[in-house]
């Protein structure tokens, strides 16, 4: 008898007019296939609909506790050869690993039987011995008494520095009074005399300082001694905390076993040794991807195509839209990928299709000293590591005399525009300063998703890379670096929702410009055929239009603008 499998589900409407995938999706860039689409409007109406379990999103009036979740679905094709496909959940959802109708995590924490809960168990004791620990009232008193004495020595020091610094202002002026006496009379006596006395007094003020220091630090010490009782107690339960979370941490990464098609097992902590992280990152394999994977070569379904979309509200930090699809994570997916996908034809990776090697690059200024190019779209700046078609490039080749980097700025692969190349080391030096010091002035045209309400505004959002999907970057107030835009209406295409704006940037940080524009806190409307923070199109409707510099040897402001061909 034949077992159903819960997770496979089958399309309900006829698929007959749809082609079967011929290679398995390349995860880290794609569009979803058709019948992914169509699996992933399957899930959505179920997100929709089903009341088996409450998760908050953020798509109602609850503000609390939202978080937005990012789902995929696998087309596969079960051993029958019946066509369906399987979903799954990144992390945990409703507080749950096992949710029904979607596969299992690869490895489950939360088990009843999982040395997890046990080992978590003895970390929470040590946890609450610590915190017992720094909250004994002898341990807080004894502590307070140690602030407020070295704060009482130091102030004592102080005190007594101060006042042995005006004695040695007076001894001096005595000297030099006794000096001039004896110079008078040729009496050396009486000036001899008076100059042992003050150096007596100069001694007893160095002895006065060393006994004070002295009795200050013995006291100190005592107390600083009974503070260590606890101190040293609570150290070696961190310690023994420590041991133990790394313990537990590895048994945890040696569990997470994955398969792939050959159903080789390999476990987190082999296939993270041989990258440069060497240890998986927090919440490496709870990624929607592996498991859907895992699933399907552990029950005999053949993998077809994925795609993954995220639900919800977008977090603070990253830009995630609502329904919108994404590509697997770089950081904690990739290298998980590379050993699941081992042995599987995938599509292309259009992340190294060279773009830009049938396109011209057009110069528009040119002296013995600089050059104003216009960097078409998808062409690098500088060599990339798998393309070196480059403005770089290009340039090096066409002015084989020219010396120096070449390269001050530079502009996203996606982003047309203008730049500035130098031909010799001195120029470089003078323009990279103007960068630094920001005195060089750019302004950019974008078509953007949506209709601004007001006609201008200003975006300060700090950005920095995110560390576990290069090259996004993220909004973090903590550690980003300041990144500050002007925008201001051009134009409103209210039939298309979209909108030409033009943007300033104050900084020039990485992304900067797609950042503010799609991030939640920003305009909240990405760039048209923006392919990291929106949605992919035939290109990314940003342009490099104006740009103002001092010329490196004339020193003349110079002004140059093109227009955006979108």
């Amino acid at each position: 008898m034949q077992i159903e499998d819960p997770c496979f589900t089958r399309f309900t409407e006829s698929i007959e007019k749809y082609d079967l995938p011929e290679r398995f999706t390349f995860p880290f860039y794609y569009q979803p296939h058709p019948l992914c689409v169509l699996a992933v409007e399957h899930l959505q109406r179920h997100l929709e609909t089903q009341t088996q379990w409450q998760h908050n999103f953020g798509l109602f009036d609850d503000p609390t506790n939202i978080i937005g979740k990012m789902f995929g679905v696998l087309l596969v094709k079960n051993v029958q050869g019946e066509l369906g496909f399987i979903a799954a959940f990144s992390g945990k959802l409703a507080e749950q690993n096992h949710i029904h109708g979607f596969v299992p995590p690869v490895f489950d924490l939360l088990a009843e039987d999982s040395f997890f809960l046990a080992d978590k168990v003895a970390i929470n004791k040590l946890n609450e011995e610590i915190k017992e620990l720094a909250n004994t009232p002898k341990f807080l008193v004894l502590t307070q008494q140690l602030i407020t004495l070295e704060a009482e020595h130091a102030q004592q020091l102080s005190a007594l520095r101060s006042e042995l610094v005006e004695n040695r202002k007076t001894r001096k002026k005595q000297r030099q009074t006794l000096q001039s006496i004896s110079d008078k009379n040729q009496d050396k006596t009486v000036t001899e005399k008076g100059l042992q006395e003050l150096a007596q007094q100069s001694v007893h003020d160095k002895w006065r300082l060393k006994e004070l220091s002295e009795h200050s630090q013995q006291s100190i010490w005592q107390l600083q001694g009974k503070v260590n009782e606890f101190t040293d107690q609570i150290a070696e339960l961190k310690l023994q905390r420590k041991t133990l979370s790394a313990g537990l941490q590895n048994r945890i990464f040696s569990q997470y076993q994955f398969l792939n098609k050959q159903r080789e097992p390999k476990s987190l902590l082999d296939i993270f040794a041989e990258t440069a992280l060497k240890t998986p990152p927090a919440g490496a394999g709870e990624c929607a991807v592996p498991k859907l994977l895992q699933y399907a070569f552990k029950h005999q379904l053949t993998p077809l195509a994925m795609a993954e979309f995220w639900w919800g509200v977008s977090p603070k930090s990253e830009v995630k839209k609502h329904q919108q699809y994404y590509p697997a994570c770089t950081g904690k997916c990739q290298p998980i990928l590379k050993h699941m996908l081992a042995g599987m034809q995938l599509d292309e990776n259009l992340l190294i299709f060279n773009y830009g090697e049938s396109k011209l690059l057009d110069i528009i200024y040119q002296d013995e000293d600089i050059l104003i190019v216009n960097k078409p779209t998808e062409f690098l700046s500088v060599p990339g590591k798998e393309i070196s078609d480059s403005v770089y490039q290009r340039i090096k080749q066409q002015y084989s005399d020219a010396t120096g980097p070449l390269i001050v700025h530079r502009l996203d692969m996606s982003t047309s525009g203008l730049m500035v190349v130098t031909l010799n080391a001195q120029a470089n030096k003078y323009l990279q300063k103007q960068f630094i010091h920001r005195e060089v002035h750019k302004q950019y045209v974008a078509l953007i998703e949506g209709l601004p309400l007001q006609d201008k505004g200003e975006i300060k959002l700090p950005l920095r890379g995110d560390f576990y999907d290069r090259p996004k970057q993220i909004v973090c107030e903590q550690d980003g670096k300041p990144a500050h835009t002007l925008w201001q209406v051009l134009e409103r295409y209210p039939e298309k929702n979209q909108t030409r704006v033009l943007l300033t940037p104050h900084t020039g940080r990485t992304h900067q410009l797609r950042v503010h524009c799609a991030h939640a806190e920003g305009l909240n409307m990405p760039i048209v055929g923006d392919d990291l923070y929106g949605t992919r199109g035939r290109r990314l409707h940003l342009h490099a239009q104006s740009l103002e510099i001092t010329h490196p040897v004339s020193k003349e402001v110079m002004t140059f603008k093109v227009d955006a061909e979108f």
